[in-house]
């Protein structure tokens, strides 16, 4: 028996982390877990090695491209309705093996819950003609949101230890063409800055200052996180990292926002949790 795990985004995405870190959680709490990495059009396998091996001690668990269920008995677990959504959206990026690899593993599933594309969502369903759908959801983020209470939070005892290396004082985020240009509007304000980007994004402005992703030792190199999402945020990891390690939030968004970073803003670090899951995953069995 096993759980599969599915990644279907960017390299240096929080869900990716957030799945790396249960996967190596699951396989410690002994739960045989993997995580299958199926790379975005424009990055490659190599990306995703880089990001994972960016920030933690060691990677192992995790497979590319191609993977076939051992048993009837294994199941798949998605850290958000965003990636099946997605996979559906990008069917014409995949390879054969690839799509052979998702028809597989999207049969009997765990989904926590995300609101980002619902329609997309409803339409991987019909798609991949899922079998069983078992739901998770954070509640506090999601009120109306369907599922077992589950809260995503970060394993740092797998982490790299930041070391104290300040290149510059204000980091803002901008991982994607929305971030990017929230964080054009405020650059003015800082006049020691750098926006957290893809180099190869098209959207990049070469008159700004930017760390590009993924980057070692980031949590070591900048003193205050500029948070200034203007979009709903389910789960921002970067708060919860800023907490555990001493960085300042300087809190750059409508306050009226109700989300995960609000949530997260008043949560306490906690320690990893795989219980829900692991329940999740009896049930589903029984």
């Amino acid at each position: 028996m096993a759980l599969n795990m599915v990644y279907v985004g960017k390299p240096c995405d929080g869900l990716l982390y957030y799945s790396y870190e249960y996967c190596q959680a699951l396989n410690e709490a002994f739960m045989v877990t993997q995580l299958i990495v199926i790379p975005k059009k424009g990055y490659t396998k190599q990306d995703y090695i880089d990001s994972i091996e960016s920030k933690y001690k060691e990677m192992h668990d995790v497979v590319f491209d191609y993977y076939i269920p051992d048993s009837e008995d294994d199941l798949t677990l998605i850290l958000g309705r965003n990636i099946l959504a997605n996979s559906f959206k990008n069917i014409s990026e995949y390879n054969e093996q690839q799509l052979c690899t998702l028809r597989l593993l999207f049969d009997k599933i765990i989904v926590v819950y995300s609101e980002q594309d619902p329609k997309a969502y409803q339409q991987a369903l019909k798609y991949w003609d899922i079998t069983e759908i078992y739901n998770l959801c954070d509640h506090d983020v999601y009120p109306n949101g369907v599922g077992k209470q589950f809260e995503k939070r970060i394993h740092f005892d797998v982490y790299k230890e930041p070391k104290k290396d300040i290149k510059v004082k204000n980091l803002l985020l901008g991982t994607n063409k929305d971030y990017y240009e929230t964080a054009k509007k405020l650059v003015k304000k800082y006049d020691d800055y750098a926006i957290l980007a893809y180099e190869n994004d098209f959207f990049i402005d070469d008159n700004l200052n930017h760390i590009w992703a993924p980057a070692d030792n980031l949590l070591g190199s900048f003193e205050n996180y500029i948070y200034a999402k203007e979009q709903f945020d389910p789960a921002p990891r970067i708060i919860q990292e800023c907490k555990k390690y001493g960085m300042n939030i300087v809190y750059e968004r409508d306050k009226g926002l109700q989300d995960g970073g609000s949530v997260y803003m008043n949560r306490d670090v906690k320690p990893i949790d795989t219980n829900p899951i692991l329940r999740a995953y009896q049930d589903m069995k029984n």
